[in-house]
């Protein structure tokens, strides 16, 4: 028993000291995780401090560094803004400068097409100048003959001279014989008989020179009528210049003069595109609600015109929309006078003749001739050739083909220097005409020699319709004064009755007294009516001069 109650008081003991370290163990720990406590809470109020301290170093330093770049940024801004505002200075500026040098090269350009226009002339001027110091040479050389011959002349008229003395001594010794036998005979005194006979000499050599000039001018019309057309010719063109303004500029009609500005477009750069496009000057002034085109090439007006028509009409006006429209209207007229070739030549019934030479009919649409539309002109030409072949039974359709393409020359793109009518037959043999119908193209204003008789009446044929009255045109109140000028300068002479302009003043009839102009008078009235209208009018062509002196006898069977 004392052993159970000593074991169980050792247990106990030992129970009681397990108990107690377990309850020193545990208020040593809960004292160390106190003190852990107090070390956390002053290591986190101190890492708190620190860290508010520096947190609030790192803000200032921020703020400082954010003031500094804002400063920074607000310099960059103004110097950026300064640089913009330089950079638009300089734009505008290089802006005006390129204005200004586009205004130079446009002037620049206009001179220089002056300029050439200029030495083209010249060079034409130059080689008229050296084609009538070759005329003065040979009319030179021909004096000089004419001065031989007029020197041989002149000594043949001495020795008749001579013989004419001799014989006139003894007609005066005749004569004096004679004399007084009229004077017994007739009853006359010498100085009557005198005065009679010389009244009678005076008007037998006035008969005698009219005669005369009547046989040299018709020996010289005969000699120079070559020479003559070809004057005529060149007259003509020289004269057709005043008209040219009627045959280059065309009118485009406009809704309202609010389209001249988009017409003209921002700074001008609608028109500068459309003229270059085109190749044609817009003129745009104080005319109302037109627009006006100026171009000495037909073909390229037209397309300016169809253009400019699709731009009004559609509204669409900048540069891109310019050239497209221009395109399209060169393809549409390209077209056109393919298809007008076509026509005319199945209309003429004509057969083989090469597409080039059909397109090149179809230009001549666009192309007029002193006023006179060159196709109507070639299409009358070539109908009154046929007509004048098939009447002398020759090749009526070889006449036909080379009165369309008489004038052929006129419509090549190329500038030239040479007669169309060489053009023209060149052309001919290039696409392989008939060699007849090249002769009659070539020789039709006599720059090379007729070979066949297809060339004088394609010359004549062409000369019918240039000639008619009408076919050319001229302003009705210079016609009308014309006229008038025309009859009063051959009433002006005595002798005349009455005085007719006809055929569109291309003939004059001229009705005298018979009684006052004998029939050699009248040949010399004729010559000097002309040469009067020669010296104190202008007039296309020639004018011929009819005198008429009638004679009329009446007697009454009673």
């Amino acid at each position: 028993m004392e052993l159970l109650w000593i074991a169980g008081l050792a247990l106990l003991a030992v129970g009681a000291g397990i108990a107690l370290d377990r309850w020193l163990l545990t208020r040593s720990l809960k004292s160390a995780r106190e003190q852990a406590r107090k070390i956390l809470a002053e290591a986190e109020a101190q890492a708190q401090a620190y860290q508010q301290e520096h947190l609030e170093k790192a803000q200032e330093a921020l703020r400082r560094e954010r003031q500094a770049f804002e400063q920074e940024q607000a310099e960059a801004r103004k110097a950026l803004q300064q640089a913009q505002e330089r950079l638009a200075e300089r734009q505008e500026a290089l802006n005006r400068r390129t204005f200004r040098v586009n205004e130079r090269e446009k002037t620049l350009a206009k001179a220089a097409e002056a300029i050439e226009a200029l030495r083209r002339e010249a060079d034409a001027n130059f080689r008229q100048a050296e084609a009538l110091h070759q005329q003065a040479q040979a009319l030179f050389e021909s004096l000089r003959r004419q001065q031989e011959a007029l020197a041989q002349r002149e000594t043949e008229v001495n020795r008749l001279q001579e013989e004419l003395t001799a014989k006139q001594a003894e007609l005066d010794r005749t004569l004096e014989e004679q004399l007084r036998r009229l004077e017994q005979i007739a009853g006359m005194s010498r100085q009557e008989a005198k005065e009679a006979l010389m009244a009678q000499l005076v008007e037998e050599a006035k008969l005698e020179a009219a005669s005369m000039i009547k046989e040299i001018r018709d020996e010289a019309r005969l000699k120079a009528n070559r020479e003559a057309r070809k004057i005529i010719l060149t007259a003509i063109q020289r004269t057709a210049a005043s008209h040219a303004i009627e045959n280059t500029v065309s009118v485009v009609n406009i809704q309202s003069d609010e389209m001249k500005g988009r017409i003209i477009g921002r700074e001008g750069r609608n028109i500068r595109a459309f003229e270059a496009a085109t190749g044609v000057e817009v003129i745009v002034d104080d005319t109302p609600e037109a627009v006006i085109l100026s171009a000495f090439n037909p073909i390229r007006r037209e397309i300016a015109r169809l253009a400019l028509t699709k731009l009004i009409q559609d509204g669409r006006i900048h540069p891109a929309r310019i050239e497209e429209v221009v395109e399209k209207a060169t393809a549409e007229i390209e077209e056109e006078i393919m298809e007008t070739g076509e026509r005319t030549v199945i209309d003429l019934n004509l057969h083989g003749i090469h597409p080039e030479l059909i397109r090149l009919i179809g230009r001549m649409r666009y192309r007029t001739s002193y006023g006179q539309n060159l196709l109507a002109h070639s299409i009358e030409t070539a109908r009154i050739a046929s007509l004048i072949a098939a009447e002398l039974g020759l090749d009526a359709d070889k006449a036909r083909r080379a009165g369309l393409l008489h004038d052929i020359g006129k419509v090549v793109e190329e500038e030239i220097d040479r007669p169309h009518a060489l053009v023209g037959m060149e052309l001919c043999r290039k696409y392989r005409e008939d060699p007849e119908v090249c002769n009659a193209v070539g020789a039709h204003h006599d720059e090379i020699e007729m070979t066949t008789l297809i060339a004088p009446i394609v010359q004549a044929a062409d000369a019918i319709s240039g000639a008619r009255p009408g076919a050319r045109r001229e302003a009705l109140e210079a016609y009308i004064k014309r006229l008038e000028k025309l009859e009063a300068l051959a009433a002006s002479f005595p002798g005349v009755e009455r005085v007719y302009a006809i055929q569109a003043g291309r003939e004059v009839r001229v009705i005298v007294n018979h009684s006052l102009v004998s029939d050699a008078q009248a040949e010399q009235l004729a010559l000097d009516i002309s040469k009067k209208i020669q010296s104190e009018m202008q007039y296309p062509g020639q004018i011929k001069v009819t005198v008429i002196r009638e004679v009329r006898s009446v007697a009454y069977a009673k």
